[in-house]
């Protein structure tokens, strides 16, 4: 994965209909990680003020997105971190590992609070419950795992019954229930509780790479390597729309807070604002990260990070029109 190519210069792109482009200002430029590694996983802070971050180089970083500059940062030797997150309540930060191995740290200190064991094969995605009792984990051993927090024990295993890597997951906002995607091209609903599948979403024609809830638990996003994303009726199932417009594989995505925006990243090097209502693209961000490997938005809407080779670019979007 350790591809020796520069990195290139920032430019702005925008759907014609949008005359934004002078609302963007230069991003923030954050290079902790080493220009010769690829950054992983990012993600705000339940508040906005802090960004946690993890890859290549087995560093786990939290930033303040004051000053830019590192609060902490942890190295998990022996491992690269794949997938981060901030507990709802912004205390706990967990890091998932190559090797397979959960990490929850102090997110004041980054000191060590809990190793959660069990996967057999690298983590690919992370999800904290929205009362931050249960953690939802997927992995390359194909299965999606419920942890709780506080004892660090397993609760449930969730397989689908296939053999495709489970590459995506998140909760609904009531905690209710779980999304997950996989390489078998399908968006899975569970019920958390009983860990039954209940629903499958078919109509990507490629491994899910990425899926999200809007907040009021009625919609769901996907993204795929097939280029698109997807927005899915989450009572029944059925699409609601395709969004094409990357080049190449999406690799992340995300609804605003309050539902009117959906945001995606790719391995086309851009981040991409879609207006949840319409379907319509607004904007288009050129990262110059090589490929764009995973965003977050900012709980408030206003930033968006965006993750790849060398470090993470942080965007403040312009205002709704």
């Amino acid at each position: 994965m350790r591809l020796i190519l520069r990195l290139v210069t920032v430019v702005f792109a925008m759907a014609a209909a949008e005359g934004v482009a002078d609302d963007i200002s230069e991003p923030m430029f954050l290079r902790g990680h080493g220009q010769e590694w690829w950054v992983a996983a990012v993600q705000f802070s339940p508040d906005g003020k802090r960004l946690v971050s993890g890859g290549e180089d087995e560093a786990v970083k939290v930033w303040d997105m004051h000053s830019g500059k590192v609060l902490w940062s942890v190295r998990e030797e022996g491992a690269a971190v794949t997938a981060v997150t901030f507990s709802p309540n912004g205390r706990l930060v967990v890091a998932g590992r190559w090797d397979g191995l959960l990490r929850l740290r102090d997110a004041r200190t980054g000191e060590l609070r809990v190793s959660l064991r069990g996967h057999r094969e690298n983590i690919t995605a992370v999800a904290f419950s929205p009362d931050g009792k249960r953690l939802a984990s997927g992995s390359g051993d194909d299965t999606l795992r419920i942890w709780d927090t506080a004892s660090g024990k397993e609760l449930r295993e969730l397989d689908a019954g296939n053999e495709y890597d489970v590459t995506a997951v998140a909760f609904s906002p009531d905690g209710r229930r779980i999304v997950s995607g996989d390489g078998e091209n399908i968006v899975r609903i569970w019920e958390t509780d009983s860990g039954e599948e209940v629903s499958k979403l078919e109509g990507h024609t490629a491994a899910i790479s990425a899926v999200a809830w809007s907040g009021d638990g009625r919609r769901i996003v996907s993204g795929s390597w097939d280029r698109s994303l997807r927005v899915w009726d989450a009572a029944s199932g059925k699409a609601v729309a395709t969004l094409p417009g990357h080049t190449d594989e999406v690799t992340g995505v995300v609804f605003s807070a309050d539902g009117s925006r959906i945001v995606s990243g790719g391995a086309d090097d851009t981040v991409r604002v879609w207006d949840a209502r319409t379907h319509r693209l607004l904007l288009t961000l050129r990262a110059g990260l090589e490929k764009v490997t995973a965003i977050a938005l900012s709980p408030d809407g206003k930033r968006v990070a965006a993750s790849g080779k060398g470090g993470l670019k942080i965007w403040d979007l312009p205002g709704r029109k």
